[in-house]
């Protein structure tokens, strides 16, 4: 069934958190009534706040809620929407979704169902754009799926090549293969995630292209055959596939390379008749040339970095496109302006592989940039799930310059404040301050890597100031007094304060005394972990050292004075530190002290000074959950010998999957976990015995 073009009142958003929201701004803004819906986890959510109404469609697991066709398009029905818009993810590229909403009677505000369906499996969008003149990649694309087949491909097209999912994207289903003896765990590890993330497992080979440039080009096609394109967007600087950070234009890219991909784009849409906002997206190689990766049929994360360089809504122009309006743009008067900048805020343990992370939002400020949009679903006191995506937030800079844009972006990062959880910030500012990204002309798909090397984050202490800060903050939460209200008063008697904190492979003694002018003084040394422990090491995790460890650095002393909270639930704690004033954020949560002081987020154990010298670890044959998902795949069992590095099982959380491998060889001793079953973070998964 065709789609439906003709003008309507009231929309239903089929989606959730940020881009519900940034959706429903220009709802509002035009003039259309906004309907939500929601999961079980989603009942109290900001976009079910900013809607008119809102519909429960299910629990929350995806698949019995924002995955669910039926109940979405009965909500539009029950709840007097006579159109749909499915944001991105979820359903935003299922054909069969586009044609159900059709069926009943209403607008999707979204491509042809015909569009998605050619575009949806990378197979077959490739070989009609190959038939459309569009470069691609040489690869496999081709029925036969075994693994045979793939071998023999992989042969001919020559290693190293990378394993596709053929249908979604977002990075899931994708594996960079070496060579042949990898290949066959690749493949399997590829069909499985993808079939969990689109409910297909088919895949496709390519040749894998060495440090291109990942550029996209926006078109916007209406209903009577215009098409143009809105510029590029560089993608370049991603984890695990997927995209951190996006900027528009490239540095990459001039007006003549431009003018070639956005024909090349523009002349596919119309090839394949594509109505509404879309994305051609390409690798750019070190000689300029441009091979097609895959169509996004929606609305992309980073649209943001082209609405800020054209000036145009693109939400605003789906819903012309959707309503029957022609395009009121030409492409010769289309003009970019400056430069924009994005990045990802992500609830991922960097250090750890950038893995999803869940948990409370204990402290969420927004920075005080007032030209630097921020586009969020986030409540201070809410949680993440680890049923929806590990993207929290999008900040997004614009400039006259690169580095204009750049600097702006930086300082929001630096912040903008989001505690209770791992996340990504810190890292996103060691991004945008380095040299390479600075400069921009030397980035690539391997940046992180090249200039952040395995394990991004891995090393990283906080200094003694951040402790001396965080143990007077903690301790000054039990002492009575106002907001505002100076802390001079000697509350801690003729003694001090004494603390230990814990984080990773290091403990901190800290003593904090009344200093004889109402100032304080506070004491900070920091002890090696016990070098025979083997934990694993998180975040927030304690050093298992004893009282005796050596000293890693000579005690340091702060002085601090006018010291005062600066609200009544006492999280930001103002004071004069050393001659320099200063604020810091705190929470405490189940034992853990959580900080952002100078522009990073740190998290702390609380260890009870007596009890210190009597931890220990867990030692090296544990393996503990490194996040909260699904138990996919158990490859042991009680009383295997494995070798250090071996495939144990496999975890799911937040679209992806995650491999866990020995820490240690040895004997499978305990095993806690099923296949099937679920994980808490930090559980115990199984213990290993060490082979003697």
């Amino acid at each position: 069934m065709s789609s439906i073009v003709r003008p309507f009142d009231t929309v239903l958003v089929a989606n959730r958190g940020e881009i519900a929201l940034r959706i429903m701004r220009s709802l509002r803004r035009l003039g259309y009534g906004v309907l939500a819906v929601h999961s079980e986890a989603d009942r109290d959510s900001p976009h079910v706040r900013a809607a008119d109404r809102s519909v429960l469609i299910g629990a929350a697991p995806p698949r019995a809620s924002y995955l669910n066709v039926d109940a979405i398009v009965e909500a539009a029905r029950c709840a007097g929407a006579d159109a749909v818009h499915p944001g991105y993810g979820f359903l935003a590229e299922n054909a069969e979704f586009a044609e159900a909403v059709s069926a009943a009677g209403l607008v999707f505000i979204g491509p042809p169902a015909a569009a998605i369906r050619a575009m949806g499996n990378k197979a077959q969008a490739k070989r009609l754009l190959i038939e459309a003149g569009m470069p691609c990649i040489p690869g496999y694309q081709g029925s036969d799926q075994s693994d045979a087949a793939f071998v023999r491909a992989a042969d001919d097209i020559g290693f190293p090549v990378m394993v596709k999912a053929a249908a979604g994207g977002g990075g899931r289903g994708m594996r960079l293969v070496a060579s042949a003896d990898q290949l066959p765990a690749a493949l399997a590890s590829a069909r499985s995630e993808a079939g969990a993330a689109f409910g297909s497992d088919e895949l496709i080979l390519e040749r894998a292209v060495i440090a291109p440039r990942h550029v996209e080009i926006q078109v916007l096609a209406d209903a009577h055959g215009h098409v143009v394109h809105l510029g590029e967007r560089d993608c370049s600087v991603q984890r695990r596939h997927q995209k951190l950070i996006e900027e528009a234009p490239s540095p990459a890219v001039d007006a003549e390379l431009r003018a070639r991909m956005g024909e090349a784009a523009v002349r596919s849409a119309r090839a394949i008749g594509y109505v509404g906002a879309g994305t051609m997206e390409f690798l750019l190689d070190r000689e300029g040339r441009f091979y097609f990766m895959e169509m996004n049929t929606r609305l992309q994360v980073e649209h943001a970095v082209t609405e800020a360089i054209t000036g145009l809504d693109l939400v605003e122009w789906q819903l012309r496109i959707a309503a029957g309006e022609p395009l009121a743009l030409r492409q010769d008067e289309l003009r970019l302006h400056g430069h924009a900048i994005e990045v990802r805020l992500t609830a991922e343990d960097v250090p750890a592989g950038f893995l999803p992370q869940t948990g409370p939002v204990l402290r969420w400020r927004l920075p005080a940039a007032a030209d630097v949009r921020i586009d969020h679903a986030l409540l201070e006191g809410g949680e993440v799930s680890a049923h929806y995506d590990s993207m929290v937030a999008k900040l997004i800079a614009h400039g006259r310059t690169r580095d204009e844009a750049r600097r702006k972006l930086l300082q929001a990062v630096r912040q903008c404040v989001l505690l209770g959880l791992p996340s990504n910030q810190g890292f996103l500012a060691d991004c945008l301050s380095d040299r390479v990204f600075a400069d921009g002309h030397a980035v690539h798909t391997g940046f992180i890597h090249e200039r952040f090397g395995d394990q991004p984050g891995a090393n990283a202490m906080p200094g003694s100031r951040c402790i001396a800060w965080a143990a007077f903050a903690l301790l000054a939460r039990a002492w009575p007094a106002s907001a505002q209200e100076v802390l001079t008063s000697p509350v801690l008697g003729a003694g001090a304060g004494y603390l230990v904190l814990g984080r990773s492979n290091a403990r901190w003694s800290v003593q904090v005394a009344a200093g004889a002018h109402g100032d304080w003084v506070v004491t900070v040394s920091r002890h090696l972990a016990d070098r025979t422990s083997s934990g694993s090491g998180g975040a927030g995790s304690s050093a298992a050292a004893g009282d005796a460890a050596p000293a890693d650095s000579a005690p340091q002393r702060f002085t601090l004075r006018d010291a005062r909270w600066l609200d009544p639930e006492r999280a930001t704690l103002s004071a004069e530190c050393d001659g320099i004033s200063e604020r810091t954020l705190i929470a405490v949560h189940d034992g853990q002290l959580h900080l952002f002081h100078d522009g990073r987020a740190w998290s702390f154990e609380c260890i009870d000074a007596r009890k210190a010298s009597r931890q220990s670890s867990n030692g090296g044959g544990t393996l503990t959950a490194p996040l909260t998902g699904r138990v996919v795949d158990v490859a042991v069992q009680v009383g295997d010998s494995v070798q250090v590095g071996q495939r144990l099982l496999v975890l799911e959380a937040m679209k992806m999957e995650h491999t866990l491998t020995a820490p240690i060889s040895g004997r499978v001793a305990e095993l806690n976990v099923h296949t099937g079953g679920q994980a808490a973070k930090g559980a115990l998964l199984l213990r290993i015995e060490e082979s003697t």
